[in-house]
């Protein structure tokens, strides 16, 4: 009876962000979406969960969390995480193929594994994998509506912090603006830190290899999502046409659409978020296949949660610090040490807990 599922508690919060950051195909950011699922156990142990997304579709995840999955949840073994992600997902597969099925499974999965953990009385690095406690990181901008100037102060407080690596918001109507950025960026960060691009899908196969060409020259580590993600032959066609490695994943919300992007992308990294593919479990299958076809494993968005994962896999590449700052809402501080590398917290469970005094203001509603 131990692991036997008690109680599910599900928490919608909007929380604002202190400034407007913008990118080429969603527009403005004002605040994110917080979507929190607390399950407890009836001995005693309570695993926490969650999602988010760019301001929009938080109340569905909410409503599918709350009112499908919750009553398929009560009464199941906790510790039989397989056989429950299997069973959400087949749950609402006709009508939930990824999408916000992915995201509501989720927060489900991430809590499921904050019980195991904790039960195990281990941090999430060594139950995942436990090849290292830290992982190398970038610090990723939300940043396209900044006059070059804010964007080159704005790259500059990332240096001063002590990121080893930087990404900017490329996409500008017209390319060559977005060029001009590129230069001033590594004119201003050297040759020693490591610097990717991101187009947020919005440019055309034919613009985005004239773009990655004019930049090859600035040593660009990645180029992300030049074009939308599901034309895994346009990636490869661009992939073909320039020397600069092409990376996603944000968008690809199943396994199966990780393992079709891997066949016919041509990509050179790999870009799960554990809040959209399924949480833990679903990154790490997504990690396995990486793994199998010789592909560096990185993360979008949650880092706070994302440095366990990372830190635990041998083909980890590099993990983004979202401008999404989720980690000022928690318990357990988030750590950049004095080499670059983010370190995961070695407690027991994931070490993602939501500071009620921090974000009780912001919750819109709960169960």
């Amino acid at each position: 009876m131990s692991s036997i599922i008690k109680s599910v508690k599900t928490e919608y919060y909007q929380i604002p962000l202190a400034e407007v950051l913008s990118d080429a195909k969603h527009g403005d950011h004002t605040h994110f979406e917080l979507v929190v699922c607390k399950i407890s156990c009836h001995d005693g142990t309570e695993g926490v969960g969650y999602t988010y997304t760019g301001g929009t579709g938080g109340r569905a995840i909410y409503s599918l969390v709350e009112d499908e999955l919750k009553p398929f949840l009560l009464g199941k073994d906790a510790s039989r995480i397989s056989q429950l992600w299997e069973g959400m997902i087949y749950k609402l597969h006709y009508v939930g193929r990824g999408g916000l099925l992915s995201f509501a499974i989720s927060a489900i999965d991430i809590a499921l594994w904050d019980i195991k953990c904790k039960q195990l009385d281990q941090p999430l690095w060594k139950v995942a994998g436990g090849m290292n406690d830290r992982t190398r990181c970038y610090a990723g901008g939300i940043d396209l509506n900044f006059s070059q100037e804010k964007l080159l102060n704005n790259i500059q407080g990332y240096l001063d912090r002590g990121f080893k690596g930087v990404k900017i918001k490329v996409g500008k109507a017209d390319y060559r603006e977005d060029v001009q950025r590129v230069a001033a960026v590594r004119e201003l960060i050297g040759d020693d830190i490591i610097f990717m691009v991101d187009a947020n899908y919005s440019l055309t196969v034919e613009t985005a290899i004239r773009f990655a060409k004019a930049i090859e020259q600035y040593d660009i580590k990645w180029f992300e999502e030049p074009t939308i993600p599901d034309d895994y032959q346009g990636y490869a066609r661009i992939a073909q046409s320039t020397s600069i490695p092409l990376a996603m994943g944000e968008n690809l919300h199943t396994v199966y659409e990780f393992n079709y992007a891997i066949q016919q992308a041509k990509l050179g990294f790999l870009q799960p978020d554990a809040s959209n593919i399924g949480g833990i479990t679903g990154w790490m299958k997504v990690a396995e296949l990486a793994y199998a076809n010789n592909l560096p494993i990185c993360t979008h968005g949650m880092h706070e949660l994302h440095v366990s994962l990372m830190s635990s896999q041998p083909h980890a590449g590099y993990m983004e610090v979202h401008s999404f700052p989720i980690e000022q809402y928690i318990t357990q501080p988030f750590v950049v040490d004095e080499n670059g590398l983010a370190v995961a917290p070695n407690v027991a469970g994931t070490g993602v807990e939501f500071d009620p005094s921090l974000v009780g203001q912001y919750l819109i509603k709960q169960s």
